[in-house]
């Protein structure tokens, strides 16, 4: 018997080992991570006007948190490659790409629906963000991602906001004059870093738990936000009653009031029974998390 033909036969292919490792391999999964637990916590949270939760559908028909699980589990590679791409210097083509791969995967596995589109802009910009950031050396603070968004993409993000194509939220813009997720993006996400992120620290710094501090940020968010998707549910005065119930909800003293869940509970209800869906708050939200997560990083 030929042995050394034997042997041939039976012998296993010699994995090839991967000599180009990518040199953020370990951010970029960290900074997954960070960013699916971040729409998690979104998720989570309770009560939240009109949106899905882990309780209710809020004003939802067609989704629930099943619906957001599947898709948030569909988009942790997808945060990870536009971290590395963020730290290789990509042009904001290349990030675009990236996000509208995953948008089609996240419609996979929503079956069409549309659960994070505004989160995937959104904190894929912020993974980007993170990557060039450390790519340069330095701590993730608020200021130094901001500052990365704006400095490496802001005039090709500008461009993206002229030119994209149609969508609920553009046409609801177009009627209405409000913001979406990409005329943020444009600006470096100002209502993430001079809202969102503000609310949730100043609950932090009076001694809030985590939970209270991201319902404050949710409200202070839906209070200052022209959200295109409550213009495109319930038009300008749908807007109104969100902005209205928000301001109120804060002048109350938001999570500091001892009856706050109350009053948190009864803008729930009246939210669903108007069918508004402030889901650009809620990308918003899940965006101000990752912001505050990342900035617990250690330095490089």
């Amino acid at each position: 018997m030929n042995l050394s033909a034997s042997t041939a036969r039976n012998a296993r292919p010699v994995p090839r080992i991967n000599q180009r490792r990518h040199p953020a391999q370990g951010l970029a999964r960290e900074v997954a991570v960070r960013a699916v637990r971040s729409l998690y916590q979104e998720l989570a949270l309770y009560p939240k006007p009109g949106l899905v939760s882990l309780i209710d559908n809020g004003s939802h028909t067609d989704m629930d948190a099943r619906t957001f699980m599947r898709s948030l589990f569909s988009l942790r590679h997808y945060y990870a490659r536009i971290c590395k791409a963020g730290y290789d210097g990509a042009p904001f083509s290349d990030l675009k790409k990236l996000g509208i791969a995953a948008e089609q995967r996240m419609l996979a596995a929503t079956r069409g629906i549309n659960t994070h589109r505004g989160a995937i802009f959104a904190l894929g910009l912020l993974c980007a963000a993170a990557g060039r950031v450390r790519a340069l050396r330095m701590t993730l603070t608020p200021a130094t991602l901001r500052t990365a968004l704006l400095l490496h993409w802001g005039e090709e993000l500008a461009g993206h906001t002229r030119a994209d194509g149609d969508s609920h939220g553009l046409r609801a813009a177009a009627r209405h004059a409000a913001s979406g997720a990409r005329e943020e993006g444009t600006l470096g996400l100002p209502s993430v870093f001079e809202i969102g992120l503000p609310a949730m620290q100043a609950a932090l710094a009076r001694g809030a738990t985590i939970q209270h501090a991201r319902v404050d940020a949710i409200f202070a968010l839906m209070a200052h936000i022209s959200d295109t998707n409550t213009y495109h549910r319930g038009g300008a005065e749908g807007a109104a009653t969100v902005r209205h119930a928000a301001s109120q909800f804060l002048r109350q003293g938001a999570t500091a009031n001892p009856h706050w869940h109350d009053h948190a509970l009864a803008c729930h209800r009246q939210f669903v029974a108007q069918r508004l869906s402030p889901g650009g708050a809620a990308d918003l939200l899940a965006a101000t998390c990752l912001v505050h997560s990342l900035s617990t990083m250690p330095p490089p």
